[in-house]
């Protein structure tokens, strides 16, 4: 199903902005009165049918409105952006696509990226919804240092997770996470986490799992566990 974004139709705003219009209209080869796929980003999605095939402004009205369905685990990834901005972008949109709920950036001791702004990533993020046809846009949460970031979830519902390479390690994610729950996985920067970030963690809650027995690039480790999470929940 081929989706468009329009976030603001519960506002009265009943046109697909330019990029939008375009595709639609020049690409897609759309015209007056076919039926589109909308979502707002906000959980909705809309059946619509075309009013005014403008390349510019294609205007539409609403023939029906589905709810998506709730489901009954949330997926928060809490990782550190690597250097690589490309590969942060990669994770973000990958784990969209696997059906991520929130990503917050954290900034660790070995981070090699200490600052982060997120425009590019949030049209990654609504690309993303728009192929996999969903109807929810994930929070993303700006850079925080490690220890604020631990802070701000103290009180939360989550079950706590913290994943590092740990040869000694043998609790794997797949099997200590229960299904039907909330999760936060912590993952590090390239050089991990320093064993007071790891000693923090745990005294936080946070335990300590690993994702498998290869070594795994930063964002390759966020969307393996992203993945393992969706696999619980099956």
């Amino acid at each position: 199903m081929q989706l468009f974004y329009q976030p603001d139709i519960k506002k009265g705003i009943h046109f697909l902005n330019e990029e939008e219009s375009r595709h639609c209209i020049k690409v897609l080869r759309k015209t007056r009165d076919d039926i589109i796929n909308i979502t707002d980003g906000k959980g909705l999605f809309f059946t619509a049918r075309i009013t005014k095939p403008d390349f510019r402004k294609c205007g539409f009205d609403i023939v029906d409105i589905i709810r998506e369905p709730q489901k009954n685990h949330s997926i928060h990834i809490a990782i550190s952006p690597v250097k690589n901005m490309d590969r942060t972008a990669w994770f973000v949109e990958k784990s969209v696509e696997l059906g991520i709920d929130r990503i917050s950036f954290i900034r660790c001791a070995h981070s090699e990226r200490t600052t982060l702004k997120t425009d590019r990533l949030e049209k990654k993020v609504i690309a993303a919804i728009k192929q996999s046809v969903r109807a929810t846009i994930p929070a993303m949460y700006p850079l925080k240092d490690f220890e604020e970031f631990l802070k701000s979830q103290a009180e939360s519902n989550e079950m706590k997770f913290i994943a590092f390479v740990d040869d000694e390690n043998p609790a794997l994610l797949f099997k200590e996470a229960i299904p039907g729950r909330n999760y936060c996985v912590l993952i590090g920067p390239e050089g991990d986490f320093t064993e007071k970030e790891i000693m923090l963690a745990s005294d936080g809650d946070y335990k300590k799992v690993s994702l498998g027995k290869h070594r795994l690039r930063t964002e390759t480790a966020g969307i393996a566990a992203c993945h393992i999470l969706n696999l619980v929940n099956e």
